[in-house]
């Protein structure tokens, strides 16, 4: 399985051709997300509504919005169980120089044994055992 990190994510919906390409050409059930990478979209649109002022501005915030959501009715979220947060916590208490969203991501792809495709190796790469492509030079 792979598992798209919101970079990918955010590439994809601006049509970054590498990206796109790999993920039209990924099977379906082999290509999903985490819950996490879900709502950090989903707050950054909505982040976006709220602080859209002029017409213009406001109308295209909420097309993203939609065209967010779009997506996410169309690829597999992978959720945070009771087992992908006890991976966590030990992550955390190994005193992993990463963020707290970007270990929660970790520790689902870890339960998963799913590759997590990210350009975000510098950061992912402390998390042991966690395998990473980045598709943008793919």
């Amino acid at each position: 399985m792979y598992l798209l990190n919101t970079d990918h994510i955010s590439l994809f919906q601006r049509n970054h051709p590498q990206v796109t390409a790999r993920i039209l050409a990924t099977a379906s059930n082999e290509l999903a997300t985490t819950i996490v990478t879900y709502e950090e979209q989903m707050w950054g649109r909505l982040n976006r509504i709220r602080q859209a002022k002029q017409d213009e501005a406001i109308v295209r915030a909420y097309h993203n919005l939609q065209q967010t959501l779009t997506f996410f009715q169309k690829i597999g979220i992978v959720g945070m169980d009771i087992q992908a947060q006890g991976i966590f916590r030990e992550l955390k208490s190994q005193k992993i120089r990463v963020g707290t969203q970007d270990l929660r991501i970790a520790a689902i792809a870890l339960k998963y044994q799913a590759v997590l495709v990210t350009r975000n190796k510098r950061d992912f790469a402390r998390v042991p055992s966690l395998i990473l492509e980045d598709w943008t030079n793919s």
